[in-house]
């Protein structure tokens, strides 16, 4: 029983030992793997490139801003920061430098919300943040503010976000019910409200088959029947506006 008890302790002593050195050597080898991040700053995105590749990283550009103290064309900012490790394959995000602000930010207020834009690309500009408000004594998709205002300067992004009157919303009606009521009054209260008629469909009721036949009646005079409406579409309480066409079907 001794032995075997001395066996069972041995076998739990290289367990023990197995299963630290597995875990050491999972350890170094993902701390092998975490490479330090170089610096970016001042270098061009072509050579940042080459630096990263070589380390196993990736560079993504992300964001150009104005500076007087990098030269343009060069990288501004970058993340994460110089001397962090991480992981092989990890992306580095920078900002790349457009030098000194030069371009002259243009007064966009009262033009449209596609010139404004145009007018920006033009001049290299970026288009930034576009919000709509509804401004009721504007014109619809006119630019009625934007930041940074006209000819500013000092600004660090060459992004440049507008406030666009919103474009006029059609006035909507709520759809009244037609069911059962004559089709010559139907269309009279469609075209006077302004709204227009759409397609007329005539449906015909199913003749039942005779099983015998039965000699004809003699005719007799009627009046012309009314046509009534049976459906509609849109269907009755949904909202419609005055470019909506309204669609019956009829019987006889």
């Amino acid at each position: 029983m001794r032995k075997f008890f001395s066996f069972v302790l041995r076998l739990l002593v290289l367990v023990v030992v197995f299963l630290v050195s597995m875990l050491t050597a999972m350890r170094f080898a993902i701390h092998t793997r975490e490479v330090p991040i170089p610096k970016l700053v001042g270098m061009t995105p072509q050579q940042a490139q080459q630096t990263l590749t070589g380390l196993g990283l990736t560079l993504v550009r992300e964001n150009r801003y104005f500076s007087a103290d990098v030269p343009e064309g060069k990288i501004l900012s970058q993340m994460p920061p110089v001397g962090e490790k991480v992981r092989r394959g990890w992306r580095v995000r920078v900002a790349e430098s457009m030098g000194p602000q030069r371009a002259i930010i243009p007064a966009l207020l009262g033009d449209s919300q596609r010139a404004a834009e145009l007018n920006i690309r033009r001049r290299g500009l970026d288009l930034g943040t576009v919000a709509f408000i509804n401004l009721p004594d504007s014109e619809p998709e006119t630019v009625v503010a934007q930041d940074p205002p006209p000819n500013a300067t000092g600004v660090t992004s060459p992004k440049i976000s507008l406030l666009v009157a919103a474009p006029a919303t059609p006035e909507a009606f709520v759809m009244p019910d037609f069911v059962g009521q004559p089709l010559d009054s139907v269309v009279k209260t469609i075209n006077d409200a302004g709204f227009k008629v759409g397609n007329i469909h005539t449906i015909t009721p199913a003749t039942p088959t005779a099983t015998v036949a039965a000699p004809a009646p003699t005719p007799v005079p009627m009046s012309r029947s009314v046509a009534t409406v049976v459906r509609q579409s849109p269907s009755p309480g949904q909202r419609i506006t005055t470019d909506v066409a309204i669609n019956v079907d009829v019987t006889r």
